[in-house]
């Protein structure tokens, strides 16, 4: 009788470029966590300079407004679970620092945003990426067809989104005149 777990394979022996995945997920969580640190800092630097700095303009006064809204009600929790918003997870911590949260409760909700969302990332990646390439293997009209599919929607959701972002440009300008 042959064991359940002697199909599995060994979850230690993913390797990337030669390298245990395990130790990349470590590097990417260092990685993250220091960035994290340095736009807070950054911000906290800036100030309310930062609103007027490329890095603002590129947020806008509307996104930075509503990071401010979240940060201000919900605090280091805020920082947390920006990690698993995209777009909010490199806006939020510049704000962050403007505000001036404090600190000590910065670093613990960055880094157990780290430590949650980087590994759940990677292997989650990891897994479509293998589970594609499989596929690709196996069946490249399949997996082509698959390819197309997600591209199509991420066309869709990013022109739903200009046309969203644009009305509210468009409505901002009218109520301002």
């Amino acid at each position: 009788m042959r064991l359940f777990a002697a199909g599995i394979p060994d979850p230690t022996s993913a390797s990337v470029l030669g390298m245990p995945l395990w130790l990349w997920v470590l590097i990417g969580g260092v990685a993250l966590f220091g960035a994290f640190q340095a736009y807070y800092w950054i911000g906290r630097k800036l100030g309310p300079r930062l609103y007027s700095s490329r890095v603002g303009r590129k947020i806008s006064p509307e996104g930075i407004r509503r990071v401010e809204k979240a940060v201000s009600k919900w605090g280091a929790l805020a920082v947390y679970g920006c990690f698993w918003v995209p777009g909010l997870r490199h806006t939020l911590p510049w704000v962050a620092g403007v505000l001036r949260i404090s600190y000590p409760w910065y670093a613990v909700a960055s880094a157990l945003g780290c430590l949650t969302w980087v590994p759940v990332t990677s292997f989650g990646l990891y897994s479509v990426i293998w589970g594609w390439l499989k596929l690709a293997a196996e069946s490249p009209l399949l997996a082509g067809a698959g390819l197309a599919a997600v591209i199509l929607v991420i066309a869709c959701l990013v022109g739903v989104r200009r046309r969203r972002t644009a009305r509210r440009h468009t409505e901002n300008e009218l109520t301002t005149t």
